[in-house]
This record gives structure tokens, sequence and C-alpha cells, in this order.
């Protein structure tokens, strides 16, 4: 595997770390969820032999620092940060991007707002709660994470967050004890140590987000949906599902689940691929 450029740029109230592999017109790939750069590692280097792959650590997220630590996220800014890094990596020519989960809703955003700076999108499971019809119970489950948060702390906010997006009537599953390599155990200490900010700042915002559907519909022939092929009923899934719906375009399924990215790397990179294709 090939090592990355790092660099960092300054944005408003932060400075992202980035990474940077392989040549070509740009594709830029927002991470989701407590996620940093290392979320893309294992189909970066497939993308990196047609296009430069740009990733990074959004705002607040492990080595890309807040001037504010406490200061409220909202998906627009964090789109200004998408789009500081076009307007750095690729400053004369539009790009493509990609965005899983939060990253998504990011993503949409970035669209809708900068047509100008993005050829296609691909988006996997933004959960866009508001556009389902009942959006009123996904917003009764933010209030539930953000009040045990408060009063229990972030592992039972967590367990409250993970039982309002699994389908209805799937227990939960315990997570493995295995032995992770160094650099995986490197990347998912990082990914706990940004729960936190994560639960607190990210998922109250972004999960209140409420898409364009007429801008994005009018710019639809650029965007992709993709949703797990083992997400269906899924919170993220059925938002995503919805959304494809009211914009008049179908949903193309990915290997695994809402992180078929990480379970399903080589067949979710390839039709990745695929999608990003003009």
């Amino acid at each position: 595997m090939t090592h990355p450029t790092i660099g960092s740029v300054p944005v408003k109230g932060a400075i992202l770390h980035y990474e940077v592999r392989g040549e070509g017109p740009l594709l830029l790939l927002i991470p989701g969820g407590a996620g940093d750069a290392a979320s893309y590692d294992g189909v970066a280097e497939e993308l990196a032999a047609e296009w430069t792959v740009a990733t990074y650590d959004p705002r607040g997220m492990s080595r890309s620092p807040l001037d504010d630590p406490e200061s409220e996220q909202r998906v627009a800014e964090h789109a200004a940060d998408a789009l500081r890094l076009l307007d750095v990596l690729s400053p004369h020519e539009p790009a493509r991007v990609f965005g899983a989960s939060s990253g998504a809703i990011v993503a949409l955003h970035l669209l809708a707002a900068h047509p100008d700076r993005v050829e296609r999108v691909v988006v996997h499971e933004p959960p866009v709660a508001e556009v389902l019809p009942d959006a009123a119970v996904h917003r009764a489950l933010l209030a539930r994470v953000e009040q045990t948060f408060r009063a229990q702390g972030l592992m039972p906010a967590v367990t409250v967050l993970a039982a309002g997006l699994r389908k209805d009537g799937d227990p939960a599953v315990p997570a493995a004890e295995i032995e992770l390599p160094p650099q995986a155990a490197a990347r998912a200490a990082r990914t706990m140590a940004n729960m936190p900010y994560f639960v607190r700042r990210i998922v109250p915002s972004f999960m209140a987000y409420t898409p364009d559907v007429p801008r994005l519909e009018a710019l639809s022939d650029r965007l992709v949906i993709a949703c797990g092929q083992d997400s269906r009923g899924e919170l993220p899934y059925r938002a995503a599902a919805a959304l494809a719906e009211r914009l008049g375009t179908e949903v193309r399924h990915f290997p695994g689940g809402h992180t078929g990215l990480t379970t399903h790397p080589a067949e979710f990179g390839g039709l990745l691929r695929k999608a990003l294709s003009i």
C-alpha cells in the first residue's frame, strides 16, 4: 500500500487534516459517523488508480481540531469545509464526491449549494430522517439520545441511538472482541475518542437536517443514492430510499449494511467506482 500525502488547511473555526493518493481528476471521500480519513483505507488505493483520491478528518474529529470544542455543528459549515478542500485540491475543475452516512448528508448539501464544483455525487445511506412520514418519531429519538447522554453518559446514549437506527424487532448485536493490527487499532481508538463529540454535536444537528428536495431533483442526473443490501428496514436505509423516491431516482444496492464500506471493502469499492463513472 502506498502512503498518502498528508496536508492541512485552515477553515473557519478549525484546521482540517487531509490525505491524498493517486493522480487524475479529484475524488473527495467524506467520512461519516465518528470516522476520519482512515475510514476509506480499504477502498482508497483501488480508487486512486483512476482519480486523485482525497479524504479528511471532518472538523472536530481526530486530527482536525476545533478552535472552540463546544461550538455547535451545522451541515452547511461542514459542506463549506468540503468546498474548501475542492478549492485547494481542484481549483479549476469540478470533482466527484462520495459521502457515507452523516458524510452523505454533507455531500447532499454540497451538491445543492455548489453544483458548479461537483460533477457527480454518490451518497450511501444519508440518515435524512426529516424526509420520512414518521419524522416526528425520529425527533423524539434524538431528544431521548440527548437526555440519556446528559443523565447517564456516552455509552447508554449510544445504546439508545443504535436501538433507534435498527429495524423493528432486530436484537442488539454485541461487538466481537478481536485483536486488531496496530493501524486498525489506532483507527478504532480515534473513532472511540470521537464518539462523545459525534453523539453530542453531530447527531442532533445532522439528523434534523432537511435536504433541499426541489434543488436536488433538478440536479438528480448527477446524484446516485446507494443503500446497503442488508440494511432494509433500518432508519438510514428508509431515509435514503424515501429521498430517492422523492427525487424520482432508483436506489443502487451496495454489499453489506450501513457499514458495508468496512465489512465488504473490495466489493463496495468496485461498485463505487462504477457509480462514480460518468
